[in-house]
């Protein structure tokens, strides 16, 4: 009996701390669930309070963006973000889509003058925002616009922002780059502090007067930008180092005073052509490469002119090479045309070996200027001395050749049937049987040159020009001026049409625009008829659009009309 007492008390005893630890189990369950609503309440509740924060940090940016753009657009608000592709186009003016027009002209901006933009890189590896100029490395630009036919959603970029924006190794082929496209108001620009980035450009006859036709193409500069200057068929590259009064200024309808420094000098040297200054009487050392240029320079003054177009003196340039396996051409040309070649040249010398130019009061051409010279490797790799002199004709006797043939022709002479001299007839019979035996006299149609016989098999003629040469000479004469050349506009001639060509025809000769006065390509003849029927050039028709003040009546008149205005308007003056 007592055992079963006992074993029904331990097992109510058991039971009850059974509810126990399970009541006391569902109470922790219970205070578990509670914590864990607590928190994902407290987590629900900040992210609705970070939303709010954000969206009113969102509402503020916004409102500050409109401010800032109102001022900077001077009541202009415009931004896109669109899709960068690059275009052919010099200077800085971009294309748009037709859409933006709309939006620009809803707005007034065409009534506020000259649009500028500024440019933007979006960075596309993570979320962007607009107006991220901020963002550290993105790269800004400011331009003007050309035109509104870029495909929606893109807009076209010069080689001149696309180079500065992205970089000219900036390649396309994995991703399209996304720039934004603020409209902004600029300041007129006063002063502008430029630098070379190379050697070369100050070497250019009026490169201020260059540099200003180069910046027509612009609307903009921004401190920091590198642009492209070309002058004919180089191009020389400039970085803008100051400006004033703002670090982006308008370059339209303003004059701007431009301050150009020298290139660094461990600034590292580029392929454009340089010219090291050359003085009389004194010679140069060198060496010109196979199909290289060397050029140097020298000014003539009108002292020294005045002698040698008295005939008082002679301008001689030599080069005498040093190098038995090489051989060198020489060039010369007078400014504007600043690096001869074998295309665009003055004078020029191919013989073998050492040359010389010799050019006197007889020249045409010759004047004081300054000029260059132009060593070409023609061969080989030649070491050379350049020099430049004037020699005085002083000890020449004049007249002395005159004199000799007015006495043999007094005296009693015959012509030797050989080398057809006169001869005296007393020894006629005698020379004759001599020159008979020793010289030999060449029978090529319009030459009769006498020659030793020995010297006769190296005596030739072109079989294209008819000119005699030394056989040694024939195949440098060959390669020189019956080559066919091809001109950088496409034309293929030998040399003596190419020069020519080059002179008078060519569409990218240099000419002097007489409205601007700087020396520009002629391009082709100006499209509208009445300037081709003034023989305005390309440049000249657009350069003549521009108008100026009339110096009587204060009238603005377009420059390539001036003369027609003061003929017609004001005769008496």
């Amino acid at each position: 009996m007592d055992f079963e007492l006992r074993r029904a008390r331990e097992k109510l005893e058991r039971e009850q701390q059974d509810r126990k630890e399970r009541a006391k189990a569902k109470l922790e369950r219970e205070k578990r669930a509670k914590e864990e609503s607590r928190k994902l309440r407290d987590a629900h509740e900040a992210v609705q309070r970070s939303r709010r924060l954000d969206a009113m940090d969102a509402q503020q940016k916004a409102e500050q963006q409109m401010q800032e753009s109102l001022l900077v657009g001077k009541g202009v608000v415009f931004y896109r973000i669109l899709e960068a592709v690059p275009c052919h186009g010099a200077g800085d003016k971009i294309k748009l889509p037709p859409s933006t027009f709309t939006e620009l002209s809803d707005q007034g901006a065409f009534d506020k003058g000259p649009m500028y933009f500024r440019l933007s890189v979006v960075q596309q590896e993570g979320p962007s925002d607009i107006g991220s100029e901020e963002k550290e490395g993105a790269r800004t630009i400011h331009c003007g616009v050309l035109e509104f036919t870029a495909p929606e959603g893109s807009v076209g970029l010069p080689p001149h922002v696309w180079n500065n924006l992205f970089g000219a190794d900036y390649q396309t082929s994995v991703m399209t780059p996304l720039v934004e496209v603020r409209y902004v108001s600029l300041p007129k620009g006063a002063y502008a502090k430029l630098q070379p980035m190379g050697f070369g450009f100050l070497d250019l006859p009026n490169h201020k007067a260059i540099l200003e036709t180069s910046l027509r193409q612009h609307a903009t500069l921004s401190q920091g930008d590198i642009f492209t200057v070309n002058y004919g068929e180089l191009a020389y590259k400039l970085k803008v180092l100051e400006l004033k009064p703002s670090s982006t200024v308008s370059v339209l309808e303003t004059d701007i005073e431009v301050d150009i420094v020298s290139s660094d000098s461990a600034m590292e040297r580029t392929n454009q052509p340089v010219l090291i200054p050359l003085k009389f009487g004194t010679s140069e050392s060198g060496v010109v490469e196979e199909g290289h240029y060397v050029y140097y320079k020298f000014v003539l003054d009108n002292d020294v002119f005045c002698i040698i177009s008295s005939g008082g003196a002679q301008l001689v340039v030599r080069v005498e090479s040093e190098t038995n396996d090489g051989d060198t051409d020489l060039y010369l040309s007078k400014h504007p045309l600043i690096f001869p070649t074998m295309h665009q040249h003055g004078w020029s010398s191919h013989d073998v070996g050492s040359k010389a130019l010799v050019l006197g009061s007889k020249d045409d051409s010759l004047g004081a200027a300054t000029y260059s010279i132009g060593v070409y490797g023609f061969k080989g790799t030649t070491k050379y001395q350049v020099s430049v002199a004037v020699e005085d004709n002083a000890k020449r006797t004049v007249g002395q050749q005159n004199t000799s043939i007015s006495s043999s022709m007094e005296m009693d002479t015959a012509e030797c049937r050989n080398c057809k001299r006169h001869i005296p007839s007393r020894t006629i019979a005698l020379h004759e049987a001599y020159c008979s035996r020793h010289n030999t006299v060449c029978h090529h149609e319009g030459c009769g040159v006498v020659l030793r016989i020995e010297e006769a098999k190296d005596h030739v003629h072109c079989s294209r020009c008819g000119q005699a040469f030394h056989q040694g000479e024939m195949e440098k004469h060959m390669k020189i001026f019956h080559e066919p050349l091809k001109c950088p506009c496409g034309v293929v001639l030998e040399k003596e049409q190419m020069v020519e060509h080059q002179a008078s025809a060519c569409p990218l000769r240099l000419i002097s625009c007489r409205f601007c006065g700087d020396m520009v390509p002629a391009g082709s003849y100006a499209t509208d008829m009445q300037d081709k029927l003034r023989g305005l050039s390309e440049h000249e028709s657009i350069c003549g659009s521009r108008t100026a003040p009339c110096d009587s009546c204060g009238r603005y008149i377009r420059l390539k009309d001036m003369d027609i205005h003061q003929i017609a308007v004001h005769p008496k003056n």
